[in-house]
Parts: structure tokens; sequence; C-alpha cells
């Protein structure tokens, strides 16, 4: 596939073809000029919420995500044929900014995102962006153990147990794989909006 034509000024994105079908994309927001303190129980929450909606609505699964003060990592794995995360995030970015804009903050222009290849998806090396995912607040100094961090999680619409800190993270890893086999059978041929 190709990069695309995108407006002068904008972060060069690979053709459409990449983010959809089952694509893994690790997406990366900022929130404009680094602005803090909007990151809350109450935003988490939320923001949560919407990427349930976000999830279902596009059929993708989020194995890890985590909220940083500033910005904010999603891993994304399309389950349908039919997936589309430039959609499903044109949707959660609207939605987060309104979020944002009760606290006076909005996201950066423009999300930045990476592409997960073959070899980064196979079991091991999917654990290893996982990891960097969730260690966000470790490597900042902000908690000793990700575990301790309240801002991150992981969402499977239908699926309200699925969570990294359960168990160990190879058990996740495992109960990962199980609900995404599940789930792309189910969704194999189908074309959400």
């Amino acid at each position: 596939m190709s990069l695309s034509e995108d407006p002068p000024g904008e972060l060069l994105r690979l053709s459409r073809g990449w983010y959809q079908s089952t694509a893994w994309v690790h997406w990366t927001m900022s929130i404009r000029d680094r602005g803090r303190g909007w990151l809350t129980p109450s935003h988490h929450g939320a923001l949560r919420e919407l990427m349930i909606h976000v999830c279902a609505r596009y059929h993708l699964i989020c194995p890890a995500y985590c909220l940083m003060p500033d910005h904010g990592h999603f891993l994304l794995v399309g389950l349908a044929d039919g997936s589309d995360q430039r959609n499903a995030m044109k949707l959660f970015r609207t939605h987060w900014n309104h979020l944002l804009s009760a606290t006076g903050h909005e996201l950066q222009r423009q999300a930045y995102e990476h592409v997960l290849d073959e070899n980064e998806r196979n079991p091991d090396a999917f654990e290893d962006t996982m990891l960097y995912i969730l260690n966000n607040p470790v490597s900042a100094g902000l908690v000793g153990d990700w575990r301790e961090w309240e801002h991150l999680g992981a969402i499977a619409a239908g699926y309200p147990e699925f969570d990294p800190r359960e168990g160990s993270l190879s058990g996740f890893r495992e109960r990962f794989w199980k609900v995404h086999h599940k789930e792309r059978r189910k969704w194999q041929g189908d074309s959400p909006p």
C-alpha cells in the first residue's frame, strides 16, 4: 500500500487500507500545548464509555490504553473486514474534544499513529507494544508499577472483565487472544457503518 495525499502541514499518513479490516494501530493523542488538569476519574470514566461505543460501532478491540496527564495511548485492533480505524478515530476525537471542552482543553490537531506490521502482531511483540503503553506512567515517574495507575485499561465491548490488571499479564494475553478470535469469527465479512 502507498502513502496517501495529505494536505500540506499534515502528518504523512499511509493510504486508508492500512487502517481498515484487521489493522492493528497504536494511536497517540496529545492535548494541545501539552495541557494538564483535565485527567480526573470522572473524565476517565466518560472517555472509557466513549471508547466502548467506538469499539462496538466499528468492531474494534482495545487491548491496552493509558491516559497520561497530557496525552493518551490507545492500541486498537480491527475485528471485521469492514472495520475502519480512521473513521473510528474521527468519531472518537470529535467526542473526546467535546469532553475536553468542559475543562478548557482540546486535542492537538492531529493524532500520531503507528500501524503494527505482521511481525509486531505476534504474541510476544504484541505484549511488548502493550507493555510500552501500560508502562507510560512508570516511565514518567508517576508510579512504581503500572497496575497502580488508575487511568489505564483495556476495552472489549461485551466483556466488562477484560482488564490487564486481573491476574498475570500472560493470563491477560491469553484472554485477549480468546476474545480476539471469538469476535473476529463473529464479525468476519461484516461491514460497520
